[in-house]
């Protein structure tokens, strides 16, 4: 059984993504190497989850993975941000024609019992029993219509104030905000949220 990992998991791109997919459940997100720092959305989206579910930062045991990392952590919320390392392995991948500048393998190249190691190293959530643990996501479009997030009068408004409410990025798209709120909220808590009142404040 593949373990459930509570806390959002950040790598560097794709690849990484691809093979922590293959081994974790938990919810990945990529920074595009340097090309968060000029993203002030993704930013703000990454001290959001921070806050919520918690952070892990994945990069690669280079040199741009460690300027990745350093950044990162003075731009996220201090005690929300633990960090798991790879170690130094000579290497390459084998979708690369040659070796990376520094010779070493990276995220996408280490083997399973390798990266889980270094996620439990680094203190991450394991949720041990799936059947108690909660289950985020499930909220739907249907969900957001019927609660008046889209397809109504003053849907637009409503999805603002929800946003502000949240704290979240405030041009995020429909989908975008969908994808964020499975994220952050399991659907009962989502409808509990909307239930509290939020919108008649």
């Amino acid at each position: 059984m593949i373990p459930k990992i509570r806390e959002v998991i950040v790598v560097e791109g794709r690849y990484d993504k691809n093979t922590l997919r293959q081994i974790i459940d938990a919810t990945i997100i990529e920074t595009n190497g340097f090309g968060v720092f000029n993203d002030s959305e993704k930013i703000a989206l990454l001290r959001r989850l921070a806050e919520a579910r918690g952070l892990i930062i994945l990069t690669d045991s280079d040199h741009a993975g460690f300027f990745i990392r350093g950044r990162l952590k003075g731009l996220l919320p201090a005690g929300k941000v633990k960090h798991a390392y790879i170690p130094d392995i000579p290497g390459q991948e084998k979708r690369k024609n040659s070796p990376s500048k520094e010779g070493k393998l990276g995220v996408e190249g280490m083997r399973p019992d390798v990266l889980i190691e270094a996620l439990r190293r680094a203190g991450a959530t394991f949720e041990e029993n799936p059947d108690t643990a909660p289950i985020f996501g499930g909220i739907t479009k249907l969900d957001f219509f019927e609660v008046g997030l889209t397809g109504r009068p003053g849907s637009n408004q409503r999805r603002r104030q929800l946003m502000a409410h949240l704290k979240l990025p405030e041009y995020l798209s429909q989908n975008a905000l969908l994808e964020v709120l499975n994220i952050l909220f399991t659907r009962s808590e989502f409808i509990e949220l909307i239930r509290s009142g939020i919108f008649s404040q």
